[in-house]
């Protein structure tokens, strides 16, 4: 399929509250961790790199850039990455969402969830990092089936006094999605799905396309190999699909997340100029109905 003309548009549109997005954006937290084990000698080029990749985004029609400020290395962080790309002043139409919840100290050691009294503070500390004056999306993280009502009250609360846009959740539950909505809109939820990742979650997917709210999927690509990105080998009826598109398999798995519905949205993170440009391509891949029945196959094929 083609790739160097392709731009984000092609994946059609979707609002998050009142900010229209294209549905092929970036996730971020890679580009930090891209130079992590780098010499300081190479750290440079490697920043310089990430930088250009999100000038790059940009210019492709990605509108939609995810990131937080937990996303860090020794080296750098995506806040910081982002602001020196795209800030002063940022595009007009780009919407930049942040989670808030998790926390890592300056050696970036995981430190508890933040409670009520910790998220205002992360909340300062996105817009310090973006040089921003509000946050037009706030996620907050959650870790649990506990009870959210008073970390996003604490958010509904910052919303109301102009520092947030809009709010969404992450790593949620139906029923914790519920309890949020009962406290302030919600406007999208973030979740771990992908094909053959969660399919006992397709329900949640479709249910929050009936309530007008946006389901933004990580590790779409990397499915079960999470963060490390591994796949392992890949089935036979999605090489297949591949194949016959003149796709990657990765730019399949992105199309399929897209298929769920229209109010479903990418994410995928890349520090690789190429690998960004298939990963925004993968908005013009039209699935047939043989292709899609293929992939439900498997979707929903056993644990090995």
């Amino acid at each position: 399929m083609t790739t160097e003309t392709t731009t984000a548009a092609a994946s059609g549109t979707w609002t998050l509250g009142d900010l229209k997005v294209n549905r092929i954006g970036f996730g971020a937290m890679r580009l930090p961790q891209n130079g992590a084990a780098l010499q300081a000698a190479a750290a440079s080029g490697d920043r310089d790199r990430a930088i250009a990749v999100l000038r790059r985004a940009v210019e492709l029609g990605v509108n939609h850039i995810d990131t937080a400020a937990f996303y860090f290395s020794p080296l750098r962080s995506a806040n910081e990455l982002i602001n020196s790309a795209l800030g002063g002043p940022y595009p007009d139409d780009l919407v930049i969402a942040t989670k808030v919840g998790p926390a890592r100290d300056a050696s970036g050691e995981w430190v508890p969830h933040a409670g009520p009294g910790q998220l205002r503070g992360q909340v300062e500390e996105n817009l310090r990092q973006l040089d921003r004056d509000h946050l037009d999306v706030v996620n907050l993280r959650v870790l649990g089936t506990d009870s959210l009502a008073e970390r996003f009250g604490v958010l509904a609360e910052l919303r109301e006094a102009g520092l947030i846009r809009h709010l969404g959740v992450s790593n949620v539950t139906p029923e914790q999605l519920a309890e949020a909505r009962s406290i302030a809109p919600v406007v999208c939820v973030q979740n771990m799905y992908g094909i053959g990742v969660r399919p006992e979650h397709d329900a949640f997917v479709r249910s929050c396309g009936e309530q007008g709210i946006a389901f933004v999927p990580f590790y779409a690509i990397a499915a079960a190999g999470r963060e490390g990105g591994a796949t392992g080998g890949e089935s036979g009826e999605l090489l297949t699909v591949a194949r016959a598109h003149g796709a990657s398999p990765a730019q399949v798995r992105l199309a399929w997340t897209l298929h769920r519905g229209p109010h479903v949205l990418a994410i995928p993170g890349t520090g690789n100029p190429g690998h960004l440009a298939d990963n925004v391509a993968a908005g013009d891949l039209r699935l047939t109905e043989e292709d899609l029945a293929l992939l439900e196959r498997v979707h929903h094929a056993p644990a090995e």
